[in-house]
């Protein structure tokens, strides 16, 4: 039977509007059921965590947040006995309520665990079971919420000034990407890898039907190798194509899928500095300087 059609993603439009509606840098998303004291029961949505607070949307391409929850005061995250499989359970404990939060998935729960623990603790908690990209991707978040508010108590922007502001500028905060990520061609790929061993050499990319991604590698076992893979998006979740395929929740699972099973000689090709650091670079403007200094850190 004919595999099914992978779904397009959302509209960049939808997290434009997003954007415009909470001014706050978006850090994690996915699937919550979510039980407030005002609800009879857990509510699925799709959260995101922008800032401090979780916006919770009753779809994922709905541009209005039906509910929101900030957790600047919150006292503590407790774990819950789950007796459901493959299932994690805690609590938000705040000032004035407890909420409820549960996850599809363990490894979800862990994530959010330490997404939330972070921008509220504003350090990258010790006890959370991750793998190391999404500990690196939680010290990111680290760095941009420190910046976020100290910016915000240095020098408030108006809304009005907000408005003014060109919405493409916060595009690359809106939709979380595996530091790796660059919006470049298989040919690119292969010469960035190629140029540039010391900055990692693996690289997350666009696919060639825009609707999907590839991965693409350097090895060099006997001799320097490229290889690319493909990773087909399935709804909530990612497909490696492999002889025997692999499904993963969201692409940073993805990327620390290579890196572990090869026992770390798959990095990650990451090209960063002060100015634009947790933020994409400009493709162009990255391409020159590795064009007129390929070692450039």
């Amino acid at each position: 039977m004919m595999a099914q059609k992978p779904p397009k993603p959302a509209p960049r439009r939808i997290f434009q509007e997003r954007l415009k509606m909470t001014a706050l840098p978006l850090y994690f998303e996915g699937f919550l059921l979510v039980k407030r004291e005002k609800y009879q029961e857990y509510k699925h949505y799709w959260t995101e965590l922008r800032g401090t607070t979780l916006f919770f949307y009753t779809d994922k391409k709905i541009t209005t947040y039906v509910d929101k929850l900030d957790i600047i005061e919150l006292i503590c995250l407790t774990d819950q006995i789950s007796t459901e499989k493959n299932c994690a359970k805690f609590t938000l404990v705040l000032p004035k309520e407890e909420v409820q939060l549960k996850t599809e998935n363990t490894e979800s729960g862990e994530e959010w665990r330490g997404f939330i623990l972070t921008v509220k603790e504003l350090s990258v908690p010790q006890h959370v079971s991750l793998l190391p990209g999404q500990v690196i991707r939680l010290h990111e978040v680290l760095e941009r919420e420190k910046k976020r508010r100290t910016g915000t108590v240095q020098l408030p922007i108006t809304s009005v000034e907000r408005e003014k502001e060109p919405i493409e500028d916060y595009v690359d905060v809106l939709s979380p990407m595996p530091a790796c990520f660059y919006e470049v061609s298989r040919k690119e790929a292969t010469e960035m890898l190629e140029k540039n061993p010391s900055l990692g050499n693996m690289i997350l990319r666009p696919g060639s039907d825009s609707r999907n991604y590839s991965i693409t590698v350097r090895q060099e076992i006997d001799m320097p190798r490229i290889k690319h893979y493909k990773v087909v998006s399935m709804g909530k979740n990612y497909t490696i194509e492999l002889e025997k395929p692999v499904t993963l929740p969201n692409l940073f699972s993805v990327i620390d899928y290579f890196v572990k099973e090869t026992g770390g000689n798959l990095r990650p090709f990451i090209y960063a500095t002060d100015e634009n650091f947790g933020q994409q670079p400009n493709t162009e403007a990255r391409s020159e300087k590795l064009k007129k200094n390929p070692y450039i850190l």
